[in-house]
């Protein structure tokens, strides 16, 4: 065995440990013993276990990255959704190990991140697709970024899913993502199915394979389902407009009606306080009147007393001792 081959065949013992066991469950003493070699072979060729495991990620990533990329060349964005999301699945079934090593935490001795800068770089060409999509639509293209993290999010962790039960078919369950992402909650095809552009179509891990181009009929269909799209979105515009109205409408009545129990209110407690100044007059002039008729008696006493003396006694005093 040549060099190459065995260092390649070093690689591919390794890759399927690592997927199995992970790097901190691998050892050296493993991947040489599978090899049917002694550890410093293995020494020799990659340093260690850290070197294979490098080798490792850095195919895998690439490998992955390439899918993707040619899957986003597509011409309509449609179509590039429908690839990308394939191309995952398509890894995924194709190379099990490789995305299992891959979802692991990747250990530093990688060199070229974890599975997460992945994500992020495929987000970022993502993020390009949107941002044009955006500007063609009339949104903000500076939210692009955060959508394209929404749909790689989204895909990937479908991936994570489908790897472990595999069903439906690849093909079934790109369409039913790129349902949900193209149509959202509110439009869900309850039986999506993927473009003829992108049917049964399997993607290479090479970059100079030719892209299916869509055919001029399918283009119609989609330049329809945009119409439709925007259709029912401009409906939907109006729907939320005329409720805002409606609101707005009720909010003003509701305000009305709140005006006028306050003014209503106001009324009653002037009413209220009106009758409780009455009733402090009527006692008012009812204690003044019990004063003056006081007074009355007090003066008539007096002027009794003044006509009768000091050495008459006072009325009713007579015939006593």
């Amino acid at each position: 065995m040549t060099g190459a081959e065995r260092r390649e065949q070093l690689i591919q013992i390794g890759r399927t440990l690592f997927a199995e066991k992970g790097f901190d469950g691998t050892s050296v003493e493993e991947i040489a013993a599978s090899a049917k070699v002694s550890k410093p072979v293995v020494y020799e060729h990659f340093g260690g276990k850290e070197g294979i495991y490098a080798v490792v990620i850095d195919r895998e990533m690439q490998r992955l990255l390439s899918l993707v990329t040619q899957a986003l060349s597509a011409s309509h964005a449609l179509v590039k959704l429908e690839r990308a999301a394939l191309a995952l699945l398509q890894y995924i079934e194709e190379s099990s190990e490789g995305f299992r090593i891959l979802v692991r935490d990747s250990h530093a001795a990688s060199g070229t991140g974890t599975f997460a800068s992945l994500i992020s770089d495929i987000a970022s060409q993502v993020e390009d697709v949107l941002a044009d999509e955006f500007k063609e639509r009339g949104y903000d293209p500076k939210l692009a970024p955060m959508y394209a993290q929404m749909l790689v999010g989204m895909t990937a962790l479908t991936g994570q899913w489908w790897l472990d039960v595999r069903r439906p078919r690849r093909e079934e369950v790109a369409a039913h993502l790129v349902n949900l992402s193209w149509n959202g909650l509110t439009g869900l095809n309850p039986n999506p199915t993927l473009t003829a552009a992108t049917r049964g179509r399997i993607l290479a891990p090479t970059s100079d394979v030719r892209t299916a181009r869509p055919t001029e009929r399918e283009l119609k269909e989609l330049e329809k389902a945009r119409e439709r799209e925007l259709k029912e979105q401009e409906k939907l515009r109006r729907e939320q407009e005329k409720a805002r109205e409606r609101e707005q409408r009720e909010q003003e009545k509701a305000r009305e009606r709140e005006l006028r129990e306050q003014e209503k209110l106001r009324r009653e407690q002037e009413k209220a306080r009106e009758r409780e100044l009455r009733e402090q007059a009527k006692l008012r002039e009812r204690e003044e009147r019990e004063r003056d008729r006081l007074r009355a008696q007090e003066a008539r006493l007096a002027r009794t007393a003044d006509r009768l003396g000091p050495d008459q006694p006072e009325p009713g005093a007579a015939g006593g001792t």
